[in-house]
């Protein structure tokens, strides 16, 4: 197999107003290769990208395809040179069927012509066999999983028979099963020569399927285009963030002590929850662990009143309560929740920096001063901002034209500058780099040692042991086990799947 580029950007730079997101850029793409693009949030991987795929074009530099110099005028130029992306946000409509949303290009051309949906699904199958999904391509996508939504955009890029393929953050809403399988479909591209790039801060993933890396950092190459043999994820690190990884290590903290802020006593909910009981103590860091599927999400929900609680009981802060919607958890109750769902949940991304941070302070601050301004919000919300180094042009900045892990991290920020009493925090390092995860961690810690109490969602085993106190283990929306932590990876997360395996089975 021919060696040598198939895709190159030399030299690229790319400035906004007030910002310059790219400094002489450099990367390189061999075909038969899957290539890590690696970075922190805000180290320009996604300006890059949007660059090789037309949707920016870059200040200064050149990009040459087949040793030829390239440009690409739009998303569909790209495409049709044969360059496809994979988005860390779904790019599905939810209304479309399955087979719809995979051959959305091929409707887009043929618009005058009627439809032949016969043949659009008999067309899809093949792309959704490829990853093992078996799914009817007639279905609407809107009534897909996460998980399946996001192999539904894997399928769809395939579908492009792509020379380059571009994957953004491809496994962050996969299970284990479903990321072997995406593995298995991108070893068997790369070996029928389509180069891949691949985007993920899962550095162990990273390190088992990837054979070339390109490291940024501040906009410019801290790594450029080099072999990953003999490349160990210390090296990774030191490249992205500039030290060594620096995240704190998990501690004993004994909370047996402190008065419980919330208790579930049996609980029901309209979802379908049964009999759930847990109590989160001042102070105390809680582990809900559970598979895709287990109903963590679901329950969290329910108790910040968006569903309805049916049966059993509710207590914060030793009380009986019926709470009736989220707005009644946040202000009357002092309850916050950081979704995992930052777009749709977490953040009003046509409002500003400032506006998303301050929205569970406006009530506190305008009880208490009497009138709201931006400098009282800016006043309380700036410092955790400033902690978890927000990367935006001012604090009057679009939360939409930031990237996913500034977001993220402004999603976090908010929650922090409202001081709750009791904090959900569901799937908080998605998306976000190895450096915020790591500030994140330690405010998390920080924040239960000054008294919060904190209800933790997360399907990343490591980050469940590192933060927990006591993990409980959920699935098929019931508690199934509680595991007291010690801090011993190899221990706790054999004793969770034992807790999972041992679950009753559902009748047939």
């Amino acid at each position: 197999m021919d060696r040598s580029p198939i895709f190159e950007a030399v030299g690229v730079q790319k400035a906004f107003p007030g910002v310059l997101a790219l400094k002489g850029v450099n990367i390189s793409l061999l075909p038969g290769s899957i290539h890590a693009l690696l970075g922190e949030n805000g180290a320009g991987k996604s300006t890059l990208i949007k660059i090789i795929t037309g949707v920016h074009q870059p200040t200064a530099g050149q990009l040459r395809l087949d040793g030829q110099a390239a440009t690409f005028g739009s998303p569909r130029d790209a495409i049709a040179r044969g360059i496809g992306v994979v988005h860390q946000e779904r790019n599905l409509f939810p209304r479309f069927s399955v087979a719809e949303n995979i051959h959305l290009e091929r409707l887009a051309m043929s618009y005058l012509r009627p439809v032949d949906y016969a043949a659009l699904n008999r067309a899809a199958r093949p792309w959704l066999e490829a990853l093992d999904l078996d799914i009817d391509p007639a279905t609407p996508v809107s009534e897909l999983s996460v998980a399946r939504m996001q192999l539904v955009e894997i399928a769809k890029a395939l579908s492009l028979q792509s020379r380059v393929l571009l994957l953004d953050e491809p496994t962050a809403s996969l299970t284990s099963s479903e990321t072997d399988r995406l593995f298995t479909i991108l070893r068997r591209l790369r070996d029928d020569g389509t180069s891949l790039v691949f985007v993920s801060h899962k550095l162990e993933e990273v390190q088992e399927i990837c054979d070339r890396v390109t490291v940024l950092r501040d906009g410019a190459n801290a790594c450029e285009s080099r072999s990953m043999e003999g490349v160990d994820r210390k090296q990774l690190v030191q490249m992205m963030i500039g030290r060594s990884e620096g995240a704190g290590a998990w501690r004993h903290r004994d909370r047996r002590d402190q008065p419980e802020v919330l208790d579930l006593a049996g609980v029901d909910t309209a979802l379908g929850h049964r009999d759930v009981s847990l109590t989160v103590r001042k102070g105390e860091i809680v582990g809900l662990y559970g598979l895709v599927g287990a109903g963590r999400t679901e329950l969290a929900k329910a108790i910040m009143g968006q569903f309805a609680v049916t049966g059993g009981e509710v207590r914060v802060n030793g009380a009986p309560v019926k709470i009736r919607s989220v707005a009644e958890a946040i202000h009357r109750h002092r309850m916050g929740y950081i979704s995992e769902d930052r777009k749709s949940e977490g953040l009003i991304l046509q409002h500003s920096v400032l506006a998303n941070a301050g929205v569970p302070i406006w009530r506190r601050l305008a009880q208490a001063m009497g009138s709201l301004t931006d400098g009282r919000v800016r006043k309380v919300a700036s410092p955790f901002l400033t902690k978890l180094e927000v990367k935006t042009p001012s604090l009057a900045q679009s939360v939409g034209n930031l990237s996913g892990g500034n977001q993220q991290k402004i999603s976090v920020a908010k929650w922090l500058a409202a001081n709750v009493g009791f904090l959900i925090v569901d799937e908080p390092s998605v998306g976000i780099d190895i450096k915020t995860k790591a500030y994140l961690h330690d405010l998390l810690r920080e924040l239960a040692d000054n008294g919060t109490a904190i209800l933790l969602i997360s399907s990343e085993m490591p980050e469940m042991i590192a933060l927990a106190d006591r993990i409980m283990v959920m699935d098929e929306y019931r508690i199934r086990g509680e595991v007291t932590n010690s801090g011993v990876y190899a221990e706790i997360s054999h004793r969770i799947m034992d807790r999972i395996h041992d679950a009753p089975q559902p009748a047939a």
